[in-house]
């Protein structure tokens, strides 16, 4: 499973962004799939996570009620859509899939890239 990220860029406080991550399998429907981010000098972090069929949704407490994840099996394609960001949201996104639910790294099988989000004041 390759996951590639897009969607990251430069954007003001109080702005949006929307991420995607591409998966190339045949399987997508069969992961759940979440969104990390590592901020500058920090460890990776959990953002949110979305079960194979889009049914439920689980948010870290810093992005809850700002940030929805959404996905589409049909397009073997997760999405991150941020508003009102804060300079503590920049970071680097990461996309990830695994085959159980959980907010935590070590679940994870399969990660991308990552791309960069930067949140100026």
């Amino acid at each position: 499973v390759q996951l590639v990220e897009s969607g990251g860029g430069l954007v003001q406080t109080g702005g949006s962004l929307r991420l995607s991550c591409f998966a190339s399998t045949q399987t997508f429907s069969s992961f759940d799939m979440g969104w990390f981010r590592q901020p500058p000098g920090q460890k990776r972090e959990f953002v949110a996570t979305i079960i194979w069929s889009g049914g439920r949704t689980y948010y870290s407490d810093s992005v809850n009620g700002r940030f929805t994840i959404s996905r589409d099996n049909r397009k073997d394609t997760v999405f991150l859509h941020m508003d009102s960001l804060k300079p503590e949201d920049t970071g680097v996104y990461f996309c990830a899939a695994a085959t159980i639910t959980s907010t935590e790294e070590a679940a994870y099988d399969y990660w991308g890239q990552g791309t960069q989000v930067t949140v100026s004041s």
